[in-house]
């Protein structure tokens, strides 16, 4: 494939990346099975976490398995047909600043967890086992999921430096991370005033 056609397709991937990292799985599942507006519901975020406390477990796993999908799926594409360059990772970032500021919700959307997880388990699967088991003991330990999220992004970064890799990979792992502790900045003012939620771990 000549360079100009690996850039046409490269922009046709990243405009693909962001309309599909846009849409709003919470939102329409919400929307479609219980007629309600979930940006209205809660902490009133379209995410996974919302959408479970709300409506139950089987809609907050849906939610959570296809805000995953939408981050890995279109960087698994991007690498298929343009290999491991430097534009998967484009894609990937993308994707996760559709779902945070999604076309589809103006602007609005979630705080980007579950699709940086789907984008980095196709980039960066060591380094995103390493965050999980973060995410899963600062949860056990404060029961807040808002905690654990954040605790997770910046181990994640962390643990990019532990394993040899080109300095871009580096540096989108920051601005992931960075998008996900500016979208948790409401859930660090709640939990300075003592209003954010826990969850029950049984």
């Amino acid at each position: 494939m000549g360079m100009t056609n690996s850039l046409y397709l490269g922009f046709i991937l990243v405009l693909t990346g962001y309309l599909v990292g846009s849409i709003p799985f919470g939102y329409f599942i919400v929307k479609t099975f219980y007629r309600k507006d979930i940006r209205e519901l809660g902490s009133k975020n379209p995410g996974a976490t919302n959408v479970w406390r709300c409506f139950g477990k089987w809609p907050g796993m849906a939610t959570l398995a296809l805000d995953i999908l939408k981050g890995l799926f279109p960087v698994l594409i991007t690498r298929r047909l343009l290999g491991q360059d430097i534009w998967p990772l484009i894609v990937g970032i993308v994707a996760i600043g559709g779902h945070n500021w999604s076309l589809f919700l103006r602007g609005k959307g979630g705080k980007g967890v579950a699709t940086s997880a789907g984008v980095f388990l196709a980039i960066l699967p060591r380094e995103c086992a390493i965050a999980l088991a973060a995410f899963l003991v600062v949860l056990l330990i404060s029961r807040r999921v808002s905690i654990g999220s954040m605790g997770a992004a910046v181990v994640f970064v962390v643990s990019s430096f532990f394993f040899p890799k080109p300095f871009y990979f580096h540096l989108m792992a920051i601005a992931a991370s960075l998008m996900i502790l500016v979208k948790h900045i409401p859930n660090l003012k709640r939990l300075i005033q003592g209003q954010e939620p826990s969850v029950r771990i049984s």
